[in-house]
């Protein structure tokens, strides 16, 4: 046990085992989260970056509301990573990777902040998103490195072998991979909790696969990401007093989407096939859920409307609060299910 986690321990009288620097890293973010948003609102109302209601039907609050809540929820996993990690490990602290999820993730932020403002089209946003989910790939080191090198076949079996990917499939997987689930978690960004919500389960999800996995920089940042999206929940849970916004929305994609591959994916290579499906599994089948209905109606599938999965939900007479909660409640089981599958496969 390492020296902090054994001074955690001490200091909470609870055997923490590898969890304790993970679970400070989580407590950090939490509160810079949670007392960064109200900052954040008032520089939103002022730069006018507020959602109005008005604009089209799919929204389902009722009174403007601040966007640009992403800013808190990047501050806070910046500085607490930037706190947790030299307190951890003093020399050499940071993986190549997190230079590239950090400054990229800004650009991310950033760029959605400005779509927030003038609405980007859905060409430009892709192309921001498939260039950094290559630009990441190239923050590499032996270990640590954000790409889909190969896959272990056939899953499940007790004799299956690693079948490794030429460069030229690799790189453009992860970039695919990368940019499905960055922009799946902006898709379900609609109603007051979900995105926020949904990011606390996977990023705690993969905190605990990293930490069973060996790999507590992972476990780490993912803790990190888990406190940041909770803290900021506080704010987003219905009814909403601000909205995370393009930016925060893709940069918790963007994150969640690079240390699934960093620690999940390489960890857990047995069932690596399962783990987006899992981990990712509400904003996954959303986008399916949603361009399959899109298609059957002949429109164009980059065209917002109302038939998303928390849209279909509340159709039913559920309220926001309800349909977040259902919508949670199947996110940790599945989620649940993979935890166990990798302590019994991983």
């Amino acid at each position: 046990m390492n020296d902090l986690n054994f001074f955690l321990g001490e200091l909470t009288g609870i055997k923490l085992g590898g969890y304790g620097t993970a679970l400070l890293a989580g407590g950090i973010a939490l509160l810079v989260s949670w007392f960064s948003t109200p900052f954040v609102m008032r520089f939103a109302i002022a730069k006018g970056a507020m959602d109005d209601p008005s604009r089209d039907d799919r929204r389902v609050h009722t009174t403007p509301i601040p966007r640009w809540g992403g800013f808190a929820i990047y501050l806070g996993v910046l500085v607490s990573v930037a706190i947790c990690i030299p307190l951890r490990w003093p020399v050499n602290p940071f993986p190549p990777y997190f230079w590239g999820l950090m400054g990229l993730g800004g650009v991310i932020v950033l760029a959605g902040a400005a779509d927030d403002l003038h609405q980007f089209s859905a060409k430009i946003q892709m192309l921001i998103l498939l260039g950094a989910g290559v630009a990441i790939q190239f923050f590499a080191a032996p270990k640590g490195t954000v790409q889909i090198q190969g896959i272990s076949w056939p899953v499940f079996a007790e004799q299956s072998h690693w079948v490794q990917f030429a460069p030229w499939i690799a790189i453009p997987l992860t970039a695919i991979y990368i940019f499905i689930v960055t922009k799946t978690m902006d898709t379900i960004d609609g109603i007051d909790g979900l995105t926020a919500g949904i990011a606390t389960i996977a990023a705690s999800t993969l905190a605990i696969i990293g930490t069973h996995g060996g790999q507590p920089r992972v476990a780490l940042i993912a803790a990190a990401v888990a406190g940041s999206s909770l803290g900021f929940l506080r704010h987003n849970f219905n009814p909403a007093k601000i909205f995370m916004g393009t930016g925060g929305a893709q940069f918790l994609g963007f994150a969640l989407a690079c240390l699934s591959i960093v620690g999940a994916m390489k960890t857990a290579a047995a069932v690596m096939l399962v783990i987006p499906l899992a981990v990712f599994g509400v904003p996954i089948f959303d986008a399916f859920f949603v361009v399959t209905r899109r298609i059957l109606s002949g429109q164009p599938i980059t065209s917002p409307d109302k038939r998303h999965l928390h849209h279909t939900l509340m159709k039913t007479g559920l309220n926001q609060r309800q349909t977040v909660l259902v919508l949670y409640s199947i996110a940790m089981v599945l989620c649940a299910l993979l935890i166990l599958s990798v302590r019994s496969y991983g």
